[in-house]
């Protein structure tokens, strides 16, 4: 299995060096300043993605000709399946059209939703192959080409295995074009299940099928949130082009891995530090004199959802910096 790891703060000497985390629920968008200021980052054809500063909305493109493209903000954690977790957003179509491409008469998907964003921005990550794209949890939307259209929220593992409990995973409901649609999705840990529900201009919508995890479902790792304009490269069926709008995101996740964080000497040649720590994650202090290499300096220790405490015995008075390194295995 792929290990997952984040940078959770560096320390110099006594004095604190933080490195910006999200806390639970941190994640929130309005739009109604440039969301370039704060975070938001575009990756591929970064046209498809445009602020508009006097309806203070995203205005997306999702055109399955272009590269994979991504309009996202990193999470400032990793989440798997023992995570609860929750996104929330508007979404409003201008057009859309299925299978764009006459070659490729089928409907390809419209995506928002979480994925790992240094799989993600590979070129080997193709959505359209239904093999190559491991790590997503997504609101897609298939629009009707015959067969209805589709929503289908959906789980892919790490191992780009797809989570399926049989045709009931999805339901046929259609969005209409001009019409505001408020999608929440909420993933509890304890009984892996994902819950959608939407409204639309406000009035109930629905209803979707839950998306519970099999017991064969193995695992995923994802850490940034994105509306996502996949490339059909690897599907010989299937084409989309829409354009719509996305707004109010709010994406709540759990504490971050480190938080709490003090550190110094406690006695001549050990320095060490204590932090509130997460279960499921693995904690390893490391040090540097030149902020460029890092060593190991103390043993990988996992956590237990309380304080926890690393050192390094082999510490020298000089000035020195350290960092705690907390992965996912």
């Amino acid at each position: 299995m792929r290990k997952s790891g984040w940078l959770a703060l560096a320390v110099a000497g006594g004095s604190m060096l933080f490195t910006p985390w999200l806390g639970a629920g941190a994640l929130q968008e309005d739009f109604s300043s440039d969301p370039a200021g704060h975070g938001w980052q575009t990756f591929g054809n970064t046209n498809l993605f445009s602020w508009d500063s006097a309806k203070q909305e995203l205005d997306v493109t999702w055109d399955s000709s272009q590269t994979n493209s991504y309009f996202f903000h990193r999470l400032g954690t990793i989440l798997a399946r023992d995570d609860d977790f929750s996104i929330a957003f508007d979404l409003r179509l201008k057009d859309i059209t299925p299978g764009i491409n006459t070659n490729k008469a089928g409907p390809f998907e419209l995506a928002v939703g979480l994925l790992n964003i240094s799989q993600a921005t590979s070129s080997s990550f193709r959505r359209g192959t239904g093999t190559d794209s491991p790590n997503l949890v997504e609101f897609d939307y298939f629009p009707d080409t015959g067969f209805g259209a589709t929503i289908w929220p959906t789980f892919i593992s790490t191992n780009s295995s797809f989570n399926y409990n049989g045709p009931n995973d999805y339901t046929a409901l259609a969005l209409a074009v001009g019409d505001t649609f408020h999608v929440v999705m909420n993933y509890t840990a304890s009984n892996a299940t994902l819950v959608t529900s939407m409204t639309r201009n406000g009035a109930a919508f629905g209803p979707i099928n839950p998306i519970i995890l099999s017991t064969n479902f193995t695992d995923f790792r994802v850490d940034t949130f994105a509306i996502s304009s996949y490339s059909d490269s690897g599907d010989d069926f299937d084409s989309l082009l829409a354009h719509g709008a996305v707004d109010n995101l709010v994406v709540a996740t759990p504490p971050p891995p480190v938080t709490d964080m003090t550190g110094g000497f406690v006695s001549p040649g050990v320095w060490q530090t204590r932090f509130t720590s997460r279960s499921n994650w693995v904690y390893t202090l490391e040090r540097t004199i030149d902020l460029q290499t890092w060593a190991t300096a103390s043993v990988s220790t996992n956590g237990n959802g309380a304080t926890l405490s690393l050192q390094d015995t082999q510490a020298t008075q000089n000035n020195g910096f350290y960092r705690v390194l907390a992965r996912r295995p």
